[in-house]
């Protein structure tokens, strides 16, 4: 007998009060509890702080030689790992560049390098005078040696490849977190995502734009690989500015964007298919961002439904208020991060909640959306920097905890954060290197190494330590 959504949202509650009294204090900003790793001791190399028991190893820097003869790009961002052949892992990470960056990209300081490759191996070659910049490249990793044994462009000519993530097929999604439309001498139209495949052989992708997944900001991707629906951020406000180093913010009401999900029309084929938004049932336009007042609270269950989109490719870069403003669509403040993991969509938005220090969302999708709302509930709002300051990347690590990379501009600097199933925040990592945020954190396929970067200039790093002590 089908469930009512009665009955749906009376269980949904019932599951949530286990943990709910666990984390909702938490939540609203109380202190950290102990870490569970420990405290984080400081590096004599001044590079990354870790837990006693914890080590890293640079593995690349922005400016290194590739082996297909290029150099590799700075601004690395998002980034997911591959089980690879024969005991290596597959890094494929993206480069935040955008056409036209005075951060010198894969080509050289004055795109002296842009010849080695064929014009059709770019997206946008920008007239050979301002090509994309942005893109991915793959690391080839030994799991064994701990070695980087090959690095190599594979993914040419896009803008701004901010995050993206993988999919269950064993390919890479990169979003491009840019609405640059064409205008001399940017030949390309931008605002896509693009897939990756996940080799390691130096090639370089197809650069097709997944034109029916949107056009706007994009930031991440999460696959449900129990439907293949793919689930998309937006990293978008009409006041967010953007330079070559960073952005700087001013907020307003129009700040905001919504949550998409993407549905195939066939199964791991994302070049056709129905582009939709996340509203919540009986709450039309709800405003998550809890700036003016507090419409969600933790662990609080909202049933969802989601709405069709059209006009996907959005010559106006105006889905976002096609879909609250005429849809009924929520409301999310920079939507961010994303990862699938313990049978739930996680996404972080960075400059939602009361302090505008970030807030990360659960979504639980239904085995049966058609007849039974998945639901959306608010995981965690800190309201205080010093537990996490503004969230972006994420991962669902090996052992159930959120490994989460902050994005704030602070002289504090920049940390890695874990938060557990239950709420309970603590550090994990400190970048002692500079103030530039973390990205692509990442787990191996073993579940024995964390690969981060650190965004600026550009540099990936593998961590590795005892993590059985939160397995147990």
């Amino acid at each position: 007998m089908p469930i009512s959504r009665r009955q749906f949202l009376k269980s949904s509650v019932a599951v949530s009060i286990g943990f709910a009294g666990l984390h909702r204090h938490l939540a609203w900003g109380n202190p950290a509890l102990e870490n569970s790793f420990g405290p984080l001791v400081r590096d004599p190399e001044g590079i990354l702080d870790l837990p006693e028991g914890f080590s890293y190893r640079i593995l690349s820097r922005a400016g290194d030689a590739m082996d297909d003869g290029l150099r590799v790009p700075g601004a690395t961002d998002g980034m997911a790992a591959f089980p690879g052949p024969e005991g290596r892992v597959v890094l494929v990470r993206n480069h935040e560049l955008r056409s036209g960056s005075r951060e010198a990209g894969a080509f050289g300081d004055d795109n002296e390098a842009l010849g080695k490759l064929p014009k059709e191996d770019l997206y946008d070659w920008g007239h050979g005078e301002r090509p994309g910049l942005g893109g991915t490249t793959t690391v080839v990793y030994n799991a064994q040696t701990g070695a980087v044994e090959r690095e190599f462009l594979s993914l040419a000519g896009t803008a701004v490849n901010c995050a993206g993530g993988p999919t269950p097929w064993h390919s890479w999604v990169s979003c491009e977190e840019t609405s640059q439309r064409i205008d001399e001498p940017i030949e390309k139209d931008h605002g896509y995502n693009f897939e990756v495949p996940a080799t390691t052989k130096i090639r370089r992708a197809a650069p097709v734009p997944l034109k029916a997944m949107g056009r706007f900001r994009h930031e991440a991707i999460a696959v449900d690989p129990r439907s293949g629906i793919v689930y998309q951020t937006e990293d978008t406000g009409s006041s967010l500015l953007y330079s070559d180093f960073g952005s700087s913010l001013l907020y307003s009401d129009t700040d905001y964007s919504l949550i998409y999900r993407f549905i195939p029309d066939a199964p791991g084929k994302l070049t056709a298919g129905r582009l939709q938004a996340l509203a919540v049932i009986d709450h039309p336009s709800l405003d998550t961002r809890n700036w003016e007042k507090v419409l969600v609270r933790p662990s609080e269950p909202l049933a969802v439904r989601w709405v069709d989109i059209e006009n996907v490719e959005s010559p106006d870069n105006d889905l976002r208020f096609q879909g609250s403003d005429g849809k009924g669509c929520a409301r999310f403040g920079r939507g961010e991060g994303m990862w699938y993991g313990r049978e739930a969509i996680y996404f972080a938005c960075t400059n939602g909640g009361r302090k505008k220090k970030g807030q990360i969302f659960r979504y639980q999708p239904s085995p049966d959306e058609g007849k039974v709302p998945g639901m959306l509930e608010l995981f965690v709002e800190p309201n205080d920097g010093d537990l996490v300051d503004n969230a972006d990347n994420l991962t669902v690590s090996p052992f159930g905890d959120l490994i989460v990379c902050e994005d704030n501009d602070r002289a504090r600097g920049n940390n890695l954060v874990g938060i557990t199933p239950a709420g309970q925040i603590y550090r994990f990592g400190h970048n002692r290197m500079n103030e530039s945020e973390f990205s692509g954190a990442t787990f191996s396929p073993d579940g024995e190494v964390l690969f981060v970067n650190i965004q600026y200039p550009g540099t990936t790093l593998a961590i590795y330590g005892p993590w059985a002590q939160r397995r147990s």
